[in-house]
């Protein structure tokens, strides 16, 4: 890539952004178990819908390049 972007003389820009995953929006419904420390005692079997995509969420990646692609 570094080689036809030299010999076309483009400029190679490069982002690094630390939590890119935090920032897609998610389509679907998708639920979690509580996470340790947030359970609540009186009801352990609770779940938590996710509003955000997460860190290790399979869609997470796919959301953001779907919100950056807006």
């Amino acid at each position: 890539m570094i080689a036809i972007a030299a010999y076309f003389n483009y400029e190679i820009w490069l982002m690094n952004v630390k939590i890119v995953v935090l920032n897609g929006n998610l389509k679907e419904d998708v639920y979690m178990i509580q996470p340790e420390g947030f359970v609540d005692p009186k009801d352990d079997r609770k779940v938590c819908k996710l509003q955000r995509s997460i860190y290790g969420l399979k869609q997470a990646s796919r959301s953001w390049n779907q919100r950056f692609d807006e």
